[in-house]
């Protein structure tokens, strides 16, 4: 029996090879052109990203730059009829800027009376920025100094709107001193929160006991107190002492009148952090003499400070 032998048909043919050599090939082109395709959209990405990040730090620097320069020009616009007569040549830019940033310091201690720290920082912050622009002409040395005085303004703001400041420490000892005249006598029932008309009204009319003039008097420096404590909430110091020793002189003479003397208070009692209320009339005669000599004033800026020395 004759056997045929038939070569292998599973060896893939010259052809087969070359057709699957050039669809690799494709496959390859395909894959580069798609990573090509990939890494330009990532870098369109990231040039997008990079724009908007560089187009929003522009607009937050024209918002700072456009609030200043709307602050310099109501400033300048409240004060032009009190503008100081000018040293040197009405040209010189220095000089303006000069006058224009002593304007702007004022603007700074008016926030400061009204009790609004945190405004006041935030110009004295814009205050500092305006000086480290290009356009600042004001001599390099007086720019220093000046900026050194405006950060250690910011800094002391800083640091006394992290406690209560002496105003507030007299507006406390003056209301426990209230609230202890407004007890003190059983028969002296006074709503300190009436106008004084209807105060009255209510003492005249609100009891049937007689009203006497130790009721009148305590209700009097009630009210006394009541307009120290609005002139250490308007830090006027002068008007702050003039109500308090108004109050004492009413307190005293009732005092002298009924007693003839006044008592002493043993001095290590009483502190201007007056937390307790006081236990008698010649007590609180005491605290209000303590007040007095102990009453705060305004401080003025560093930078005001600065600014009003002869250059």
């Amino acid at each position: 029996m004759s056997m045929n032998f038939e070569p292998e048909t599973n060896a893939p043919s010259e052809v087969q090879q070359r057709r699957q050599a050039n669809m690799l090939l494709t496959r390859l082109q395909w894959l580069v052109i798609f990573l090509l395709i990939a890494v330009l959209l990532w870098l369109y990405i990231s040039q997008q990203r990079f724009q908007h990040s560089v187009t929003e730090r522009l607009q937050g620097s024209e918002q700072v730059i456009s609030r200043l320069n709307d602050m310099d020009d109501r400033l300048f616009a409240m004060s032009q009829q009190t503008l100081p007569e000018p040293r040197v040549a009405a040209g010189s830019q220095a000089q303006n800027q000069l006058d224009l940033l002593r304007i702007q310091i004022q603007a700074a201690d008016r926030l400061l009376v009204d009790n609004n720290n945190s405004a006041a920082i935030e110009l004295l912050r814009g205050l500092h920025w305006q000086l480290s622009q290009s356009s600042n002409e004001i001599a390099p040395a007086l720019t220093v100094v000046i900026k050194k005085g405006l950060l250690k303004d910011i800094e002391n703001l800083q640091a006394q709107s992290s406690q209560p400041s002496p105003w507030q420490l007299h507006n406390l000892a003056i209301q426990n001193i209230q609230a202890f005249l407004h007890n003190h006598d059983g028969d002296a029932e006074v709503n300190t929160d009436l106008q004084p008309s209807t105060q009255l009204s209510s003492l005249a009319g609100g009891n049937n006991k007689a009203i006497t003039r130790r009721q009148l008097t305590i209700h009097e420096t009630i009210m006394t107190l009541n307009l120290a404590i609005q002139a250490s909430n308007m830090r006027d110091h002068d008007q702050l002492i003039s109500y308090l020793t108004q109050a004492r002189k009413q307190l005293a003479e009732e005092t002298e009148s009924s007693t003839g003397t006044v008592g002493d208070v043993d001095d290590s009692a009483n502190s201007l952090a007056m937390m307790e209320a006081p236990s008698d009339i010649s007590e609180v005669i005491h605290w209000l003499d303590e007040l007095i000599a102990n009453a705060p004033t305004p401080t003025p800026l560093l930078t005001t400070q600065i600014l009003e020395k002869p250059q």
